[in-house]
């Protein structure tokens, strides 16, 4: 049973401009070392993290806590090596909410002329 839905969009601009005013501040505080490492590899690293922002924002909407209910760097987007898909390895409060609500967090993320959006599904079984 689907017990959370979340979606978030960010503009690619917006996170160019928090890492060019913040710099390294702004990657430690908000991304976790495995979603900089992957980014890092990236021709276009702000598209990534700007898709791995979005991630977060959409956990926060499916659990209905928004992002005061956890650390941003508890939840890290990350890709299966073989195929690329993605999902979320959680941390701290992060973990600790989702496992009280549900049993599987199904993600989706896109991103295509400056934008990121992502897609984060709960699911709780019966």
């Amino acid at each position: 049973m689907i017990c959370g839905v979340g979606v978030d969009l960010v503009r690619v601009a917006r996170i160019e401009g928090l890492l060019s005013r913040y710099g390294e501040r702004f990657l430690r505080r908000v991304f976790a070392p495995e979603e900089l490492s992957y980014a890092r590899g990236k021709e276009r690293m702000t598209e990534s993290l700007a898709a791995s922002f979005a991630v977060k924002e959409a956990l926060g909407k499916a659990l209905g806590t928004g992002l005061s209910g956890f650390s941003l760097r508890e939840v890290a987007l990350v890709r299966d090596p073989s195929s690329g898909r993605p999902s979320v390895r959680l941390y701290g409060r992060a973990r600790a909410l989702v496992e009280a609500r549900a049993d599987r967090v199904w993600v989706s993320v896109t991103h295509e002329g400056g934008l990121a959006m992502a897609v984060v599904i709960l699911e709780r079984g019966e």
